[in-house]
């Protein structure tokens, strides 16, 4: 049995929920969710920061044996607030010094979930695309509810997203299978999402949290430290691809957000129509 969920005091977040709930046999989940359900729960850089600084309290509680990184509403999240990076947002993180560069929420929320020695579960729900998407897949498991649909979007919005966010994906569905989603931003159903390895299970909508209890009631049978030790030695495998995280937007593109394609994908986003690329690509 577990008792009701309860805000954690003492910390001001201002676009998620940070919660947690005890189990009778000892023991306590902590969840974190988005909370911008108005917005489909697009978060700003705000939010993606009220994330890491939620993951790194659960990893202090002594209590807690298990992380849930859920939402509030219908949809787990799109990602980042277009209107938010649109603006300029974006700009500010991959300017030298940067969010980005400094590790920000680009280089922060990954580095949180993969270095807490504490399991990490994603229960989605609903759209889980862009930021949302590499949230959920670097989670150590992922229940999905069976309205569930996956997917990149940065590519077709002008999103700069790069390095270790992107590749590490490939660990987790292939490396064929990683470029298509990267690329070709197309969307996956919670079905696909398990046979192709980006989810664990899938479930009906109704049974969602029911599923996720049953999980975390099983991870905190397991001994701690040696979810720790198992947690770490997977960890090892991307540990080198961080290296690259806010380098290659300089090599590749340093001039980014003065390209005339990127106020075209915001236009075309926000006008609800498909993007017109190369009509710019002499003016590049």
């Amino acid at each position: 049995m577990w008792s009701a969920w309860e805000t954690v005091a003492g910390y001001d977040l201002q676009e998620v929920v940070f919660e947690k709930k005890y189990r009778d046999k000892g023991g306590a989940v902590a969840r974190i969710s988005s909370n911008r359900p108005q917005k489909m729960n697009a978060l700003t850089n705000m939010g993606w920061n009220d994330v890491v600084t939620a993951i790194q309290a659960a990893r202090e509680d002594k209590d807690v044996g298990v992380i849930v990184i859920a939402s509030m509403g219908d949809h787990f999240g799109v990602g980042g607030d277009m209107q938010w990076e649109a603006a300029g947002g974006l700009q500010e993180l991959f300017a030298p010094g940067g969010g980005a560069a400094g590790g920000g929420f680009l280089g922060g929320f990954d580095a949180a979930i993969v270095e807490c020695p504490k399991p990490i579960i994603a229960a989605v729900k609903g759209y889980c695309i862009g930021g949302h998407n590499h949230l959920a897949y670097h989670c150590d498991l992922t229940i999905a509810a069976d309205n569930a649909i996956f997917g990149q979007n940065g590519p077709r919005v002008a999103s700069p997203i790069h390095g270790y966010l992107v590749s590490s994906l490939a660990h987790v569905v292939g490396i064929k299978k990683a470029k298509e989603i990267w690329m070709l931003c197309r969307q996956y159903t919670a079905q696909q999402a398990v046979e192709m390895g980006l989810a664990n299970t899938v479930v009906p909508l109704a049974k969602l949290d029911e599923e996720v209890d049953k999980w975390c009631d099983e991870l905190l049978n397991i001994i701690p430290t040696c979810l720790a030790l198992v947690k770490r030695s997977f960890a090892s495998i991307d540990k080198y691809l961080e290296a690259d995280m806010g380098t290659i937007l300089m090599d590749v593109a340093p001039d980014f957000f003065s390209r005339p394609e990127v106020g075209e994908a915001h236009e075309a986003f926000f006008g609800k129509r498909t993007p017109e690329f190369w009509k710019h690509a002499k003016k590049a």
